[in-house]
């Protein structure tokens, strides 16, 4: 039994006649009669009585047409159904609150390129919150977000640490704090800051370090990229995860560098890949994300954008 001999039937019973329906079908009156005779053997029935003045159903394909119609409408829904999942395979979404552009995001989105050239990488900056929502309600395929220790994981993320590294003061290569090793709280305080906004995890990690004492807060903006050009720049200095810093063009043109904090309420800063666990995961997806975990455990063995070793498994 094939489909197109249910449509057929189908066309048939609704025109009342085998020379209409073939002319609907563009194919000729014999092929359809001898198409809609085979599935009449197949089925042991006669689903058509024929005569000169056309075709109409028989007592048994009456009680047959609605399965014949059903069948088909099954079929439509997996045919729209396939053709979604081929549109959605065709774009990627990736969402990302910036401090992994650099050691992960760009990197492995190049590599994703090279084997998928036609799909189309979308990445959208955002705060973790946003990630969240986006991932939630289906906007966003995949989240890469920063977190603190004892922070929990929402459970209906699956959620792939990969990189982690302590965080550092970001300054210029000619600014006084990069003349020492480590960069004190107390000189942080006589220093012009750049800090993230409310909702990024370097906001919620400068008051754990502070506490009660009072930042020369200079300016204010969004995400790790654009405060590492405002230090270039000779803005400021900033706090960042050090895989954000290490390795970034910047750093290497020897325009930006970082130092450990001596004090460090929250010991190491991780980069996360989150995604939803009840999605139906498209294989550009899936693919996406095979590379960000294998970029991931390539860096954590070589030592590269992580100080400390990363494990692949879900948590």
């Amino acid at each position: 039994m094939r489909t197109e001999q249910l449509e057929y039937v189908a066309a048939v019973a609704r025109l009342g006649s085998f020379r209409r329906a073939a002319e609907e079908l563009h194919i000729s009156q014999p092929a359809l009669s001898e198409t809609v005779r085979n599935l009449e053997r197949e089925l042991g029935v006669d689903i058509f009585e024929r005569d000169r003045s056309g075709a109409s159903l028989s007592a048994d394909g009456r009680e047959l047409l609605s399965h014949v119609f059903g069948v088909i409408d099954a079929v439509d829904g997996l045919r729209h159904a396939a053709d979604a999942q081929h549109h959605a395979s065709r774009m990627v979404r990736v969402a990302t609150v910036n401090a992994g552009t650099v050691p992960v995001l760009t990197p492995v989105i190049a590599r994703f390129r090279e084997s998928h050239p036609s799909t189309q990488v979308e990445v959208v900056s955002a705060q973790e919150e946003e990630i969240h929502r986006g991932l939630r309600a289906g906007w966003f395929d995949l989240g890469l977000i920063t977190t603190l220790a004892g922070d929990d994981t929402p459970p209906e993320f699956d959620s792939r640490p990969l990189l982690a590294g302590r965080p550092v003061a970001c300054m210029r290569p000619d600014d006084p704090l990069a003349l020492g090793e480590l960069v004190s709280v107390d000189q942080l305080l006589r220093t012009p800051l750049i800090v993230m906004r409310a909702g990024y995890l370097m906001h919620r990690y400068l008051h754990r370090l502070l506490g009660e004492r009072k930042a020369r807060v200079a300016y204010s903006t969004d995400g790790a990229e654009m405060g590492k050009l405002m230090v270039a720049e000779g803005l400021g200095v900033t706090l960042l995860p050090e895989f954000s810093v290490l390795g970034d063009p910047l750093e290497r043109g020897g325009f930006i560098t970082c130092r450990p904090l001596d004090e460090d309420p929250d010991g190491i800063i991780e980069l996360v890949l989150r995604r939803r666990r009840s999605t139906a995961w498209g294989r550009s997806a899936l693919e996406m994300h095979r590379l960000f975990v294998e970029h991931a455990s390539v860096a954590a063995g070589t030592g590269a954008g992580t100080s400390e070793p990363i494990s692949t498994t879900s948590r």
